[in-house]
């Protein structure tokens, strides 16, 4: 799995930064980071040691459901939906809902992280 960059940098140049770009004024390099934290605080509650090792045990297990993540994990259902939930909004993981289950599947494991 290839990694995901990740720029920190002041909300008001994120939003200088997001401005520039749709009156395109600025086009974002390859390589530069589609993920902006505002500080490296934020990305360690979001990365952290955890939730890191939950994503590997989703990439390993490639759970089912989230039932089966939390049998495999040993952490509660709803525990495990709101962090699922705040990883997902980051587009770390993916919920697919397949009939009346969420399939977590993980489309991160690896992260570089770019201060500005």
């Amino acid at each position: 799995m290839k990694a995901v960059t990740i720029g920190i940098m002041s909300q008001k140049k994120i939003r200088e930064r997001a401005l520039a770009i749709a009156r395109g004024e600025y086009k974002p390099k390859r390589g530069e980071p589609k993920i902006w934290f505002t500080s490296i605080k934020s990305v360690a509650e979001v990365l952290s040691d955890e939730n890191r090792a939950l994503l590997h045990v989703i990439q390993d297990t490639k759970p089912e459901s989230l039932k089966d993540l939390a049998e495999a994990t040993g952490r509660k259902p709803s525990n495990l939906s709101r962090t699922l939930k705040t990883l997902a909004g980051y587009g770390f993981v993916e919920l697919n809902r397949e009939n009346k289950t969420v399939r977590p599947v993980a489309k991160a494991t690896e992260f570089e992280i770019l201060a500005a």
